[in-house]
């Protein structure tokens, strides 16, 4: 994502503000809020230090929503938290899922990626759609988390999954299509 993306992005997500509210994450201090070049160039630095990234998710060369990876640790650890978001008119046709497992395969399996051990993703228990993400790319379970994260103003118990390196097998994405032709099979 860079400066040329402004408009493209400010109107997606204000498009779908009342719709991602419930699940927006939010400064607990109420501190100022960033610029989109502010953002930019805090996504730039997170890039150069290696502790986060941020992908636009595109259908059809438009941006339909977004990807991210961040808190990435490494040394003893190699993880890192995946957060994502998909405008309204596009949940539901698999684009998240595929992102996710876009995400897991770089981010784990490729030498150019940061080659994390763990990936973590943490959901409101009454996100139906988000879990159904995560349950479509196969992460593990792993229970609540209390009072986890501040979102819509106040702090709220999470259900987080993992996607770890054992898992990763021929990859996400390869496992998410299989799984989609096998069930595009039984409905024929």
């Amino acid at each position: 994502m860079d400066m040329d993306d402004a408009d493209e992005w400010n109107t997606v997500r204000w498009q779908n503000s009342d719709w991602l509210k419930p699940w927006s994450a939010g400064d607990p201090m109420h501190g100022a809020g960033l610029t989109f070049g502010q953002w930019v160039r805090q996504q730039r630095h997170n890039e150069a230090q290696g502790t986060g990234i941020v992908f636009m998710i595109e259908y059809r060369k438009h941006m339909i929503g977004q990807i991210s990876l961040g808190a990435i640790t490494y040394g003893a650890m190699r993880s890192g938290v995946v957060g994502y978001w998909v405008a309204q008119g596009y949940a539901g046709h698999g684009i998240a899922p595929m992102a996710l497992a876009m995400l897991a395969d770089w981010a784990i399996g490729s030498p150019d990626g940061p080659q994390l051990h763990r990936l973590e993703i943490a959901i409101l228990p009454e996100n139906g759609r988000s879990l159904a993400v995560v349950r479509k790319v196969g992460a593990r379970d792993e229970g609540e988390r209390a009072n986890y994260m501040y979102v819509d103003g106040r702090w709220r118990t999470h259900r987080t999954f993992s996607l770890l390196a054992e898992d990763l097998g021929d990859g996400f994405e390869s496992r998410l299509i299989s799984r989609h032709a096998q069930r595009e099979t039984r409905i024929l």
